[in-house]
């Protein structure tokens, strides 16, 4: 499956990480990228209808938040995690975004 980013600030999201946390970024992108749907945990999960979680561990925790239209990824976007729960400022952005491409 292809990958496609939302925004150019997506990549430099990723571009201004670590760089040990950048490598884990590109490996997982390239299992979600491989495996599509089939990727399961402990590398991606399902947060609510149409949107899924990138987890991505290490010293910086990172989490990209995409869906899947047309037979391609769309990452819409991605933060540090910081606490337990995905915070709802995040989640919220994530639904626009994909609220964005459903319109499309």
């Amino acid at each position: 499956m292809k990958i496609k980013f939302f925004s150019e600030e997506l990549e430099k999201f990723i571009v201004s990480l670590e760089k040990p946390a950048i490598a884990r970024v590109l490996r997982t992108l390239d299992l979600l990228e491989r495996f599509g749907n089939e990727l399961g945990m402990p590398h991606s999960k399902k947060i609510c209808p149409y949107l899924f979680e990138l987890r991505v561990r290490g010293k910086q925790e990172i989490r990209i938040i995409y869906c899947f239209h047309k037979n391609v990824i769309i990452l819409l976007h991605a933060f540090i995690k910081k606490s337990q729960k995905i915070p709802l400022s995040e989640l919220k952005l994530a639904r626009r975004r994909l609220k964005s491409i459903a319109n499309i």
